[in-house]
């Protein structure tokens, strides 16, 4: 185990290499990655989500607030990630506190986004029970004809959340199941990294 100055940035540093050697695969959604939280009593869930951005600060994803997801990062603000590209057969898992960023953050990001996109942030009410497909799709119209000619402003419910990583595990897969694993920790005098048996 060792415990130096700088492990943080050469963890972040080597997420962005295995990032980028991702993005030259055939992988449809390279950034795709899964985002595991759990409510109050500690009942997990997990689904993918797409990575828009990470630094220092943390890794940043946007969603709507009043979603399963928002609601469980309200009661309990702990979450993983995990990133497993299939063709490279790398994985990384992340895990640490989870905030909401500045809403001047989450409104350049919201500018960047289709305009589709944006209409179906104010259409859809992200995982409340939906009566039929029509109803959705009526939704969408309305939204599409209430800004037919001006700027979509972000939806008060879309935000991003960035979460601050304790913790950057990475896996590479090796000969004969002896596969790598090094982890990047968080503990009070600074971030350790150690080799982890497979």
């Amino acid at each position: 185990m060792t415990n130096t100055a700088g492990l943080e940035h050469e963890a972040l540093a080597m997420f962005q290499d295995w990032l980028d050697a991702a993005c030259k695969t055939d992988l449809h959604e390279p950034t795709a990655m899964a985002l595991a939280t759990a409510n109050a009593q500690g009942r997990p869930s997990v689904r993918t989500m797409l990575l828009k951005s990470f630094d220092e600060r943390g890794f940043v994803f946007f969603t709507n607030s009043q979603s399963c997801k928002g609601k469980e990062l309200r009661e309990n603000d702990f979450a993983s990630l995990c990133f497993f590209w299939q063709p490279l057969m790398r994985q990384v898992r992340i895990e640490g506190n989870t905030v909401t960023i500045s809403a001047e953050e989450s409104d350049a990001y919201w500018e960047s986004r289709p305009r589709d996109s944006q209409l179906c942030a104010w259409a859809s009410q992200q995982s409340s029970p939906l009566d039929s497909r029509e109803t959705l799709e009526r939704r969408m119209a309305e939204a599409h004809a209430r800004y037919i000619d001006d700027t979509i402003p972000r939806p008060p419910h879309w935000i991003g959340y960035r979460v601050i990583p304790e913790r950057i595990e990475f896996w590479k897969s090796g000969w004969r199941r002896l596969h790598e694993r090094v982890l990047y920790e968080k503990q009070e005098a600074g971030w350790c990294k150690t080799l982890l048996y497979p």
